[in-house]
């Protein structure tokens, strides 16, 4: 069996909802980190990559008819390289590079791309869902549906809410995870941290010529007394935790790993940052929803005789605040040693690109702290949850 290994990472910027981006097509976006990958690495991307595998959370309107397909062919892969789109939700991302990883693990493939887009100006989140979620009920139309087995739908906020009820979490401990997160994005951004992984994107705004090169939704200056004042989303005063301060933002944003074999990263002289070690899924309660990160966690180092003491580096996705402070409760792992440049509350949470950010910002942190093991894992909707062991080559 064949290793699996991420030979380079790059992602866009993450634009601003209605910020940079606003002009520019889904489809553009989705391509920019698959020419930034080719010119790097020194590859052909119609002549090398066997596929290029590419979730998006909302696959409809300018995100529709298979962006993954259509992402090489805009990058000027030509027609012969193929291309899928693939949705678990806020997973989507890092389900694409695991499933990539499963490929070459079992010798299918030797040399493929993964990532996701996810334009969420152009194209607003659950934008693919009915307008009545209850339509899916007609029985003239679907004979099982989701409210026989399930009498409620919750909302990935109140879902947060609940963990936040069920961990018996103040606002206040939250609250100080958002001002970490915006800190410790601003001190890596000085430090350079992201400079070799975030591409430039050439574009316009309004008809006019603009380089976007930085994350647009981090505030580093934000600090707890600015929070304290922000109004709860999904609760009335008083009753929760969860406000826009300390969930992720709203962004728009592209990102893409080069995955390989070991073959192919020695014929081609490719020298891989880290080896995918393995990969798991799971489910838990769909109504708190978003719990997933907790058992992913512990059962994928469970299965390597592993546990969070040998892991150098984690990244989870901040969501909301609750899902993270509910985690390191629950695993014990280490706050010092989780998104240590900042996560998805700083730099926002592009849906179906989120993995691929993340995974490549794993990688960058392994190589920048000399450590050995990394792990990603990611709530996810409708009550899932996602991991990726990664160990530094």
């Amino acid at each position: 069996m064949e290793d699996a290994y991420v030979v380079d990472a790059v992602r866009t910027p993450l634009g601003k909802r209605g910020g940079s981006f606003r002009d520019t097509h889904p489809q553009d976006l989705a391509a920019e980190p698959l020419r930034a990958l080719e010119v790097r690495n020194g590859f052909d991307g119609a002549d090398d990559v066997e596929d290029v595998i590419y979730g998006c959370v909302t696959p409809v309107g300018e995100q529709g008819l298979d962006v993954g397909r259509i992402a090489p062919m805009v990058a000027g892969w030509g027609e012969d390289v193929p291309g899928v789109q693939l949705n678990r939700m806020c997973g989507s991302g890092q389900q694409a590079v695991n499933f990539a990883a499963g490929q070459i693990r079992g010798g299918m493939h030797d040399v493929l791309v993964a990532g996701g887009v996810e334009h969420m100006t152009r194209v607003p989140m659950a934008s693919d869902a009915a307008s009545d979620e209850r339509s899916y009920a007609d029985p003239a139309n679907v004979t099982e549906t989701y409210f026989e087995h399930f009498d409620e739908l919750t909302s990935q906020g109140e879902g947060a809410e609940r963990i936040a009820d069920e961990w018996g979490l103040a606002r206040e401990a939250a609250d100080r995870i958002a001002v970490d997160s915006q800190r410790r994005w601003g001190e890596a951004a000085d430090a350079g941290k992201y400079d070799d992984r975030v591409v430039p994107v050439e574009t316009e705004v309004d008809g006019e010529p603009v380089t976007v090169e930085r994350d647009e939704h981090p505030r580093p200056e934000t600090d707890r007394e600015t929070l304290g004042e922000l109004p709860l989303v999904f609760r009335e005063e008083g009753e929760g935790v969860v406000h826009a301060g300390n969930s992720s933002g709203i962004v728009d944003g592209a990102a893409a790993l080069l995955v390989a074999s070991g073959s192919a990263c020695e014929a081609r002289g490719w020298e891989p940052s880290v080896r995918i070690v393995d990969t798991h899924v799971v489910g838990v309660d769909p109504k708190t929803m978003l719990t997933g990160p907790i058992p992913a966690t512990e059962e994928i180092l469970a299965q390597n005789d592993l546990t969070v003491a040998d892991v150098d580096r984690f990244e989870v996705n901040e969501a909301f605040a609750p899902v993270v402070q509910a985690w390191l409760a629950e695993t014990g792992a280490d706050w010092d040693r989780t998104n240590v440049w900042g996560g998805a509350i700083a730099h926002g949470h592009p849906l179906g690109a989120t993995g691929a950010v993340l995974l490549g910002k794993l990688a960058a942190q392994l190589e920048d702290c000399g450590g050995r093991y990394g792990l990603c894992t990611m709530c996810i909707g409708f009550g899932q949850g996602v991991a990726t062991l990664v160990e530094r080559v």
